[in-house]
């Protein structure tokens, strides 16, 4: 059997979002209790991590190293039309994911004890983003 829905995701600035909540509730309606969920994010300046949910100091260094990585205004970019945050939000997505497999194990998300899952907002204005969920199995 296969479900799948298409989420709609509000991010109001950059940052990791928590999803974990919006996915499991489309796993709860999908009625599978063994199986896969797959996540697919529909853009190229944001990205889908598994990360750490309990001490938010960890998503803090995550972001922080991220953006050491990729910084703003390097002058060395040349897509910069759609502002100084624009080609680091594509090389964060780059180097991150687009999409996440998570097991289904008795109708829950898989994940472990301290994992949640996050969009990875690279860009500082408030975006919509899509998210197509597919929840496979029986």
């Amino acid at each position: 059997m296969t479900h799948q829905v298409t989420l709609q995701v509000q991010a109001p600035r950059s940052g990791l979002f928590n999803i974990t909540e919006q996915v499991q509730q489309a796993v709860a309606e999908s009625k599978i209790q063994c199986g896969m969920c797959h996540v697919f994010l529909q853009h190229t300046s944001c990205s889908l991590v598994i990360q750490e949910n309990a001490d938010p100091s960890a998503r803090q260094d995550l972001e922080n190293w991220l953006a050491r990585l990729a910084p703003e205004n390097d002058p060395l970019y040349t897509h910069t039309l759609e502002g100084p945050d624009d080609m680091p939000a594509h090389l964060r997505t780059a180097v991150t994911h687009t999409s996440e497999n998570i097991p289904v194990i008795q109708g829950k998300l898989g994940l472990g004890t301290w994992q949640g899952l996050y969009l990875w907002e690279h860009r500082h204005h408030t975006s919509r983003r899509q998210l197509v969920v597919t929840v496979m199995g029986t």
